[in-house]
Formats: C-alpha cells, sequence, structure tokens
C-alpha cells in the first residue's frame, strides 16, 4: 500500500516533474508475470526515478547498510525502504549471495518484477563495471526473461558524496527481453552463468554508452581507497 503511495501521491509525481524522466523502450518491460530489470548503478537516485516510470511495481535487493544505518537518518532511510517493499542483502559473502538469490526468486515466484544491479554497487566513476553472476542465476533457475536497464544523467546529478541531487533532466532506456531458456537447466554451470552475464551487462552498456570496465566495481574501490591520496577518478562529461 504505502509503494503505491509513494509513487502516485507523495514521491512519483515530484520526481517526474522535478526531473523530468524521458523514457525509451518502456514497452519492452513485461505487462504481466514475472521478469529482471536488470540496470546500470549510478547514483542513489537510480533507486526512485525507475520505478517512477514504470507501470508496475518493482521490487529491489538492497544493499542492507540502507536498513542498519546509526542515528535518526539510519532509522529513517531504514523505516523508507521497508515500507517501500525493498530487500535488505548481506553482500559480505558467498553464502549472503546464495540468501540474496532465494530472496529474489521469491519476488519471482509471486510473478513481480525484480529490480537488480549486477554491478553489486554503484558505480564510483560514472563507468560500467562486469556484473556478478547471481543475476544470471535467478533468470535460468526461475526461467524469466531479464529486461536490461539504462539509466543516463543520474551520476551528473548525484555522484557519489552529494545529498542533494541537482535537478537535471535523465533518461531511462529499457532494451528487449532477454531470453535464456536454451539454458534451462544449467545455472549450476560456472561458465553458463558467466556468459549469461555478460550477455546482460553487454546490453546494458549499448543501452548506457558508457565505458566499460573488465573488473568488479567493489573491488576497484578498495584499491582505489589504498591508493595515496584516496581519490576515485571520474569520468569527463
Amino acid at each position: 500500500m504505502f509503494y503505491y503511495l509513494l509513487k502516485y501521491v507523495l514521491l512519483g509525481p515530484v520526481l517526474r516533474l522535478l526531473f523530468r524522466p524521458r523514457t525509451e523502450g518502456l514497452e519492452h518491460v513485461p505487462g504481466t508475470g514475472a521478469a529482471i530489470v536488470a540496470g546500470n548503478h549510478l547514483s542513489f537516485s537510480d533507486h526512485f526515478l525507475m520505478p517512477a516510470v514504470l507501470k508496475r511495481r518493482i521490487t529491489f535487493l538492497a544493499k542492507q547498510e540502507y536498513f542498519t544505518g546509526p542515528g535518526i537518518k539510519g532509522r529513517l532511510t531504514a523505516a523508507f525502504f521497508r515500507s517501500a517493499g525493498q530487500i535488505p542483502v548481506d553482500r559480505s559473502g558467498k553464502e549472503a549471495g546464495q540468501a540474496a538469490i532465494r530472496e529474489g526468486l521469491c519476488v519471482l515466484a509471486r510473478d513481480e518484477l525484480l529490480g537488480i544491479y549486477p554491478e553489486g554497487t554503484r558505480s564510483h566513476d560514472g563507468r560500467l563495471y562486469k556484473g556478478k553472476v547471481g543475476v544470471a542465476v535467478m533468470a535460468l533457475r526461475a526461467g524469466v526473461p531479464v529486461v536490461p536497464c539504462a539509466m543516463v544523467g543520474t551520476f551528473e546529478i548525484q555522484p557519489p558524496g552529494k545529498v542533494v541531487p541537482r535537478i537535471r533532466r535523465v533518461t531511462i532506456r529499457f532494451g528487449e527481453p532477454l531470453d535464456f531458456s536454451r539454458y534451462a537447466g544449467m545455472e549450476n554451470d560456472k561458465a553458463v552463468v558467466r556468459a549469461v552475464t555478460d550477455e546482460i551487462m553487454y546490453r546494458i552498456l549499448a543501452l548506457s554508452g558508457q565505458e566499460y570496465v573488465d573488473e568488479y566495481a567493489a573491488t576497484v574501490k578498495a584499491a582505489a581507497q589504498h591508493r595515496p591520496g584516496r581519490g576515485f577518478p571520474r569520468l569527463g562529461r
């Protein structure tokens, strides 16, 4: 209930008025049935702008830190994400990844839309990073299509560290659904899930026009933090 109150009354109209999001390929998102929407992740704003333009409810696997932050801000953030039906995900290890897959499969079993960012974290410099294979495992195990999605312009309105986003127009592109039924029953084959994940990331790349980095974003972030100066390079736009 609260999700639809946010979408149609409290937050959605404000977002559409301020950011005037252009949508391309919205017809590619299935009107009924289970599907995964897999997108790039450039900004905290992505969590709100994509749902604002979709006709259906979408449930995201959100990082657990959004639910465990300290102080009043942390409690408010946790309450907001829970009320909006988002699912906390522990990203600390292999078993945590399996728990996230189980949660995602429960959403798909209800014939709902599941939103996921295969990079596993926000891009710190605007580039697109290597995808984690959980999206492929869920797609194959549930036998559902994957709709690639590209957020364009959200890094510029709210890069890492910026609390209040700039008011600029953004674009949200959806690609044709990807059918991986030819790999049914092969979700335990490492080569297959890697190939499926890479195909999904390639389609996101084609929609976003980003520079691609064949490394995990979390690994690159960690390495950058240990370099002298601890700064993150950002792409010029």
